[in-house]
């Protein structure tokens, strides 16, 4: 892991791996710092050496004086608009405003002309830092019309103006350039877009195993707390009239409350797995403590392997929904290699049953494996959940 996201807190070792995203920050190597972006920049330097020289050269010294100065300003100012455009403005975005491209181009413009007097010629590299910055700093199709004015005005150049020539090699060299700083601007500029895309990523993720957690959460917990407030209100009824087994309830209160405690920590650590024969045996005892029939299916050999979690979650939460709130007489699950339901003789669907958070996590589960969740009334007049993922 090069970088560490920002916006994302580091995920604790209880939490399972597949919570931990790996992305990349808003500022990768891609957006090198100060101390190295302006190294792309410097590069280009080298097409001021000769109009530096020449300024230098030039005898009459006001004038040498005047054009090495514009020179050396001229190279510190291109090195800087760089890195203002590197950095981005204060949203943090890459790029130049409008006004901040032709501020620029009009500077580096003017620090351009300032050379002329002294290096002649020479002082035409100075259009191609121009053209590079266009590249950069505005739009392709303005950075295109400011290339091409400017190499067709070197172009009339050479032929008008005596001694100018040899600036037909700079009218080459600019485009070169312009291309080049072009393609380095928009991997640079896509760069950040996919980091960000990136970071965006890592928050869902995030958001979703939490998602996940919560859900998993009151699976396991809905279930198990419901059977041990069963399990302790019958014992409080029958410690007067049956202490042997008010006794027995109670040492199951305390082996459900320890098996719920162990799930949870399993759960933390991303090892709980929920199977079908497990659930099966559970809801044998949930619904025996309710008092409600139980019509269960003897073996689970039939379901495969990959939808014996899913099912074993559906009978969870379905016989937990008999029992907190159907006041049934009578519960069935009903299995096939394909299909789960649980059906009461209840009171029936009530409106909004469908809405539950233990429902819709359900109907996730569902969608994950791709199947559906169906609920309703029963044959019996009770309600009814049925989960089937297409054909066995």
């Amino acid at each position: 892991m090069l970088w560490q996201s920002p916006g994302v807190a580091p995920a604790p070792s209880a939490v399972p791996a597949r919570s931990l995203v790996e992305t990349p920050a808003v500022a990768p190597m891609l957006f090198p710092r100060w101390r190295y972006g302006w190294v792309f920049a410097a590069v280009w330097l080298l097409f001021l050496v000769e109009p530096f020289e020449d300024a230098l050269g030039n005898p009459d010294r006001a004038l040498a004086v005047l054009g090495t100065a514009s020179v050396v300003v001229f190279g510190l100012a291109y090195v800087l608009l760089w890195r203002r455009w590197q950095q981005g403005r204060s949203t943090g975005t890459l790029g130049a405003s409008p006004r901040e491209a032709t501020f620029g181009i009009a500077l580096l413009l003017a620090l351009g002309a300032a050379v002329v007097p002294a290096a002649g010629a020479s002082a035409a590299n100075t259009l191609v830092f121009v053209c590079a910055y266009a590249a950069f700093a505005v739009s392709l199709r303005v950075a295109g019309v400011i290339v091409v004015l400017v190499t067709g005005g070197l172009l009339v150049a050479a032929r008008l103006v005596p001694g100018w020539g040899g600036v037909t090699g700079t009218a080459a060299g600019t485009v070169l350039a312009s291309v080049a700083v072009y393609g380095v601007s928009r991997m640079i500029s896509r760069g950040r877009e996919l980091a960000v895309a990136q970071q965006d990523l890592a928050r869902l993720a995030v958001a979703e195993e939490r998602s996940r957690f919560s859900r998993d959460l009151h699976d396991l917990l809905g279930h198990s707390l419901t059977v041990i407030t069963l399990k302790a209100e019958l014992a409080g009824r029958l410690m007067d009239l049956d202490p042997a087994r008010a006794a027995a309830e109670v040492a199951d209160v305390e082996r459900l409350a320890r098996t719920a405690l162990t799930d949870v920590r399993a759960a933390l650590e991303g090892f709980r797995e929920v199977t079908l024969a497990t659930e099966l045996a559970g809801a044998r005892q949930a619904l025996a403590a309710a008092g409600i029939e139980a019509d269960l299916p003897g073996a689970v050999d039939e379901v495969p392997g990959e939808l014996a979690e899913l099912f074993g979650w559906v009978v969870r939460e379905g016989v937990t929904n008999v029992v907190r709130h159907s006041g049934a007489r009578h519960c069935r699950v009903e299995l096939t290699a394909a299909s789960v339901a649980v059906s009461d003789d209840g009171t029936g669907p009530r409106p909004g049953a469908g809405d539950g958070h233990g429902l819709s996590g359900l109907a996730d589960r569902a969608r994950s494996a791709g199947g559906t969740l169906t609920v309703g009334r029963s044959a019996e007049g009770g309600f009814r959940v049925e989960v089937a993922v297409g054909q066995p």
